[in-house]
This record gives structure tokens, sequence and C-alpha cells, in this order.
């Protein structure tokens, strides 16, 4: 024990791992995928864990060869509500994964009352594309 009572190697230990844990938690996010819809599905946006849309499917029942224009505003409405509705998805997960990091280091000294190391894209300040942004 150190003086003070403040055991640096076991505060060393378990910085360690939960370095280890927060990395894990980040490359899990990377991996994770969610969607958004709109329009009743005829708009599907899928986000990865970190806010980046990384795929967009347009249903053809979306498109009224009647009215092109007409058609492309309602579908540029419903692609803007379905990445909306994906980057809540991806900034829920980024909360359940990285939320407990945030928790856990409001409490020791020097680290910003909470705040990540370095940060990460999109957690607390939205996803791009998203609320946030």
């Amino acid at each position: 024990m150190e003086p003070g009572g403040l055991n640096i190697q076991e505060l060393l230990q378990q910085a360690q791992a939960m370095q280890e844990q927060l990395f894990t938690a980040q490359r899990e996010l990377a991996e994770a995928e969610v969607k958004g819809t709109a329009g009743g599905g005829l708009v599907t946006a899928t986000v990865n864990g970190a806010g980046e849309v990384t795929g967009l499917s347009i249903d053809p029942k979306a498109v009224d060869p009647d009215d092109p224009a007409d058609t492309a505003e309602t579908i540029a409405d419903l692609v803007l509500a379905a990445i909306r509705d994906a980057s809540r998805e991806a900034q829920e997960l980024q909360q359940e994964k990285m939320g407990p990091f945030a928790e856990g280091l409001g409490g020791m000294p020097g680290l910003g009352g909470g705040q990540l190391p370095g940060g990460f894209p999109g957690l607390g300040g939205g996803a791009p594309g998203g609320p946030g942004a």
C-alpha cells in the first residue's frame, strides 16, 4: 500500500483492464450494423456503430414514373428520415457500449469528468448526418 492508502500497481492494472474493455467495445461498434427505415420500409439505411452510412436501399415501389419531380423529392425525404432513424439506433448502441466507460471515468481525477480520452465519433454529439449533426 502506497502512502495515503493508494495502491498504484492496482490502479494501473484496473486502468489497463478498462482500456482493453474500451478497445473491445470500440471494435464491436465498428463491426456493428443497425438499420433505419422510412415510408413503411420503402427506404432502408444501414449505419455502422460509429454512425457511418454503409448502405441504402430504395424499394422500386417508391418511384412514381408519372411524377418524377415529386418522386425525387419524396425519395430524398425518405432517405433522410431513414438515415436519421438508423443514426439514432447507432447512437443508442454507442451509449450502450460506451456509456459505462464514460460513467466509470467520471469519478477518476484528471479525466475530464466522464469524457472519454480522445473522444469517440458520434458519442454524445450525434452521429454524422444524424440529429446532432
